[in-house]
């Protein structure tokens, strides 16, 4: 995209977030959490233009992550809006939802956030025996004898190595290569894509790399609910094979905010994204160089047809008209 289109994209967010302030009456003043991480940022911003222009709320967002976040609400009742909870690594997330003090409301993730190990798309279609990995571990010299692993200190790179330990990989033939930084695993893809080169190795999603190469599943076997904890210890002597779990990723509200605000307690209900559009949201900002805020524009200039779903008919007459 031309650098005026998506300073003309930004601009038009900015403004009408500005403007929102003004409808406020009808809403009135609520917060909102915006994560640290790419599409929690996209999340919060679709949000945002969302409230304040469909529905007239003064929205205040607070720059946070999942823990700190419900640390606050367990201490002040705020922020009213959580988005993007990652619940597998928020341990205060179970026992506040059954006090009551914050409500579930949707996986803002519908396919969840996904772990695990991949191939390029383009190996996996010239090799469709390395979609298993009793068939890669057959073929290491086809995936280039080596797991690019995540850097020493990420918890995924002991649940790799673990992995490995457990399925022999080091007697397959394939090495367990740890980076020495994200930015150089994330490389190592992009190198791969460049050459069309084998590769093979962790990685996640939602995620601007997975949305910029387009990247495969190994099968790993069943998730193990029981033997994965032993994964993620490197002292453990027993690790097993199996899939990640995917981690459920939520948006809440705090209970009060559920029964103060209900028009847009249901917006927040349905606002969702699967990985694949999310992927390319990443990608698409990526791409242009763009801000959280640019690709939300981008997102609400060109999927009326998405978030026109999402918002009551009040809402979404205010928003067509202000976006055509």
């Amino acid at each position: 995209m031309q650098n005026n289109k998506k300073l003309a994209l930004s601009c038009a967010l900015a403004t009408s977030l500005v403007a929102g302030t003004a409808q406020a009456q009808e809403c009135g003043e609520i917060s909102i959490t915006e994560m640290d991480w790419g599409s929690a940022i996209i999340v919060t911003q679709v949000a945002t233009f969302l409230l304040e222009q469909g529905y007239g709320c003064d929205v205040t967002i607070i720059p946070s992550a999942s823990t700190p976040a419900l640390v606050s609400v367990t201490e002040t009742g705020k922020p009213d809006i959580l988005t993007e909870i990652w619940t597998n690594s928020a341990p205060a997330y179970v026992p506040l939802l059954e006090a009551g003090k914050i409500k579930e409301l949707t996986p803002v993730l519908s396919d969840g956030g996904v772990e695990g190990l991949w191939i390029p798309d383009y190996l996996a279609e010239a090799h469709p025996e390395l979609l298993t990995i009793e068939g890669l571990l057959a073929n290491p010299d086809l995936v280039g004898n080596r797991m690019h692993n995540c850097p020493v200190g990420w918890t995924c790179q002991v649940v790799a190595s673990q992995m490995a330990k457990a399925g022999g990989f080091e007697a397959a033939g394939i090495q367990d290569f740890v980076h020495g930084s994200g930015e150089t695993l994330a490389a190592s893809i992009g190198s791969a894509y460049t050459a069309q080169e084998p590769w093979f190795g962790y990685y996640w999603s939602p995620s601007t790399v997975l949305g910029k190469y387009p990247m495969t599943q190994v099968d790993l076997g069943p998730h193990d609910p029981v033997a994965h904890p032993c994964n993620a210890d490197l002292e453990c002597d027993t690790p097993k094979l199996g899939s990640w779990p995917s981690s459920v990723v939520t948006t809440v509200v705090t209970g009060a905010f559920e029964l103060s605000h209900p028009a847009e307690t249901d917006l927040m209900r349905h606002l969702s994204f699967s990985n694949k559009m999310m992927n390319g949201l990443l990608a698409w900002q990526d791409a242009n160089n763009a801000t959280g805020q640019e690709a939300a524009a981008y997102f609400l200039s060109t999927q009326q047809d998405v978030w026109g779903g999402w918002v009551n008919d009040a809402a979404r007459g205010k928003l067509s008209a202000l976006l055509q």
